[in-house]
């Protein structure tokens, strides 16, 4: 159509728009995570791997079944107790 121009980077006074200025200045990269406090790592069990790593799928998978009512729950649901 007549007069219709999207897209330019211009209004319908004629005044030119800034282009391109979205994300804010670096002088504010890092910001969130250098103000958030360190946390050290918590020490963790071994993780299995190899035969040890297959036979604990197996049981986890096959095994330790529980047959209840209505669908299946999947690998990582959570008990009802830790939801927030």
């Amino acid at each position: 159509g007549r007069g219709r121009r999207r897209g330019r980077g211009r209004t319908k006074q004629g005044h030119v728009l800034a282009m391109g200025k979205v994300h804010g200045s670096l002088a504010r990269a890092g910001k969130v995570r250098g103000q958030t406090p360190k946390v050290q790592k918590a020490e963790k069990k071994k993780v299995l791997v190899g035969r040890a790593k297959k036979r604990l799928q197996y049981n986890r998978r096959f095994v330790n079944v529980v047959v209840g009512m209505g669908k299946k729950k999947g690998p990582n649901t959570q008990p009802l107790g830790k939801c927030g």
